[in-house]
């Protein structure tokens, strides 16, 4: 009943969760208190997280509203793949196995005509740039889910997407613990995402040029739209700024996609920098 209430209480901010009062006067009273207060404290960590019914259908549920976008972004993977010659099949089964929205359209986009050693180890450097955020996004829900079983963790990271991390980790920011929110979450947005890349593909001519209809906008505003739970004050905004100019800078000298790469580096070390600092 405790974690049902810190899931209908769920509000899409990051609020913190308020410090205890003063336990005792007396310092034997005081040393008790702090044994047992430790001692719960390690049983909690212990303990594994509840995967409820309820906490699945509420992860659903708070990943409606992003259907929208996964749907008209999978659209346009889906015709992507037509126009590069996949197969039906093909592309059902790289949706089902690789399932990266972003990096599956980079990697269609940048295939080379003529394909050689230099070009896929370019390529390779290429995907692993676009998916390093996964790394940051899984340890940041390992405090979480570490105690769960790894039948349970490693399925649901497999289908783990920006917006349910983002769905979980606020809802988790609020004092929730059920595990059901991000793999009900996860479940909706990959179900819609597989569904939506097929459809692409058997349409593929009329979505096959994605900027005729301001496809290839959605995701570009999506991660725009991430930026704004993580606001921190305008010193942390330094590093985006400097991604920012730097990939636009790298894109207009060079081209490709190489902007992706450098704006990656150059923000991931000013971030180091003002963490340091700090």
């Amino acid at each position: 009943m405790r974690s049902l209430s810190r899931e209908r209480a769920f509000t899409p901010v990051f609020d913190g969760l308020g410090g205890r009062g003063p336990i005792a006067v007396a310092a034997p009273v005081k040393l008790t208190s702090k044994i047992a207060n430790a001692s719960m404290q390690t049983d909690s960590e212990n303990q594994s997280p509840p995967w409820t019914l309820a906490g699945f259908n509420l992860g659903m549920r708070l990943a409606l509203p992003v259907l929208p976008a996964m749907t008209a972004f999978g659209l346009a993977v889906g015709a992507t793949a037509a126009r590069k010659g996949f197969s039906f099949v093909e592309n059902l089964v790289m949706n089902v196995f690789v399932y990266a929205g972003m990096s599956q359209l980079v990697a269609m986009e940048a295939w080379p005509e003529r394909v050689t050693l230099g070009a896929m180890a370019a390529l390779a450097v290429l995907m692993i740039t676009v998916n390093a955020r996964m790394l940051l996004m899984s340890a940041a829900l390992y405090p979480w889910l570490a105690s769960s079983s790894p039948w349970r963790i490693y399925p649901t990271l497999h289908v783990l997407a920006d917006p349910s991390w983002i769905i979980a980790m606020r809802y988790r920011a609020n004092g929730g613990s059920d595990a059901g929110i991000l793999l009900g979450s996860s479940v909706l947005l990959a179900v819609a995402w597989i569904a939506a890349t097929c459809v692409g593909h058997v349409a593929g001519t009329m979505v096959a040029d994605p900027r005729r209809y301001g496809i290839d906008l959605v995701m570009p505003i999506f991660f725009a739209a991430m930026l704004i739970p993580l606001w921190r004050g305008a010193r942390p905004a330094v590093a985006w700024i400097v991604a920012g100019v730097v990939a636009v800078t790298v894109h207009q000298l060079v081209g490709g996609w190489w902007f992706i790469v450098a704006g990656a580096i150059a923000g991931s070390v000013v971030g180091g920098l003002l963490d340091d600092a700090d």
